[in-house]
């Protein structure tokens, strides 16, 4: 799912004041994690992540492969915090 440089900033500004849902551990990405991710989503459509203290190019890989097998978009990687999206059968949160 691609989205536009506008629908980023509007999800990012919606993502600020949420808590984080999911942490990936130290063990990395494992089926529980990926389940929790894939629950996460389905209930609340755009879900912050907390990645391992790792180099930025394995978080980001996390993302990806988050991203890629959930059919989710990501919106931003700051830090240790991932933000996912990815809109509900009947979408609570209306793109720009």
């Amino acid at each position: 799912m691609q989205l536009t440089t506008k629908q980023r900033k509007f999800l990012r500004a919606r993502a600020h004041p949420l808590k984080v849902v999911v942490t990936v551990g130290a063990k990395g990405l494992t089926e529980p994690v990926k389940e929790e991710v894939e629950l996460a989503l389905s209930k609340h459509e755009l879900i912050k992540l907390k990645l391992p203290a790792d180099d930025k190019a394995i978080k980001q890989d996390i993302l990806e492969t988050l991203s890629g097998g959930l059919k989710a978009a990501q919106v931003q990687l700051i830090g240790r915090v991932g933000i996912l999206y990815r809109p509900a059968k009947k979408p609570l949160i209306v793109l720009p």
